[in-house]
């Protein structure tokens, strides 16, 4: 009987341990919520180059020239990335000759942005980092002439939802470049990962056209979509003109250190770092503070 229970344990917590690294090696925590993937994120930030190893030219190689060459005929792209990480798009970007624009990089770590800024330190007149929530972009519609989102649709709570957003934000005539995990543990992330066909109706569903998905990495698909409608992009507009709050989605004023809503009041703090804070926001009076 003692084997039994013994035989039972041991079978439990080969179980556990399958369980956990499921969730929180191939998941990344993606189903035990936002706030555990953050986490995650957050502890892995000082390593997570390391951890990726990133090649740097084959970044601009394979990101870098090819978004620039989609752009090449608008002047001074505005460009969003979501879920920008250690601000690897935006190296890419910054680093082409060719582009002449300016790059938002949004994410939910504040940790693995405070990386970004400081692996971007050199671009910094060029980059403004905000920290949010990919799922409620405090842009206005139609704002970028390109909205990217790499290896991180997979690891929000909806990915559906995530892209129509990005969409939303994407100017017509404006590119997309997005990822879908298809390697070997995509089978273990249901409703985050996409058969490479239901990926590509999912994007037809949307208003996009030219939709291209081809193999990128070994775990990824990578595809490029223009958002249907007549071509009006080009200039690099304040931010005031482009950031709407995340609570009621009415325009923002800057003062001296903040950005305020002018309907709710509510304060986005920037930080010490320029990171605009609007993940955590803060009552406040219409007053200036």
């Amino acid at each position: 009987m003692n084997w039994i229970a013994l035989l039972l344990t041991i079978l439990g917590l080969v179980l556990l341990g399958l369980l956990l690294y499921w969730q929180l090696i191939i998941a990344e925590g993606a189903y035990l919520g936002p706030r555990v993937v953050v986490l995650m994120y957050d502890w892995s930030a000082r390593i997570y180059e390391r951890i990726k190893r990133y090649v740097p030219g084959d970044e601009q190689w394979f990101l870098g020239l090819p978004l620039t060459r989609a752009l090449e005929l608008i002047p001074a792209p505005l460009v969003l990335d979501v879920a920008t990480g250690t601000g690897r798009l935006p190296r890419a970007l910054l680093r082409q000759p060719a582009f002449d624009g300016r790059v938002i990089g949004l994410d939910l770590s504040r940790r693995m942005l405070r990386e970004a800024v400081r692996r971007t330190a050199q671009f910094a007149d060029r980059l403004t980092y905000v920290w949010q929530d990919a799922r409620n972009l405090p842009f206005d519609d139609d704002t970028f002439d390109a909205v990217t989102c790499l290896e991180a649709l997979e690891f929000t709570p909806d990915p559906r939802a995530v892209m129509a957003e990005l969409v939303r934000v994407l100017r017509p005539g404006g590119v997309l470049l997005t990822t879908n995990r298809v390697g070997p543990d995509a089978r273990f992330l249901p409703k985050r990962a996409f058969p490479r066909d239901e990926f590509e109706r999912m994007l037809s569903a949307l208003p996009l056209e030219d939709v291209k998905v081809r193999r990128w990495q070994q775990d990824y698909d990578l595809a490029w979509a223009v958002k249907i409608g007549e071509p009006r992009g080009g200039g690099i507009r304040p931010l005031p003109e482009i950031l709407r709050c995340p609570a009621c989605t009415d325009r923002l004023s800057r003062e001296a250190d903040l950005f305020r809503c002018i309907s709710c009041g509510r304060a986005y703090p920037i930080d010490k770092d320029g990171v605009i804070k609007m993940a955590r926001f803060e009552r406040a009076t219409l007053t200036s503070s």
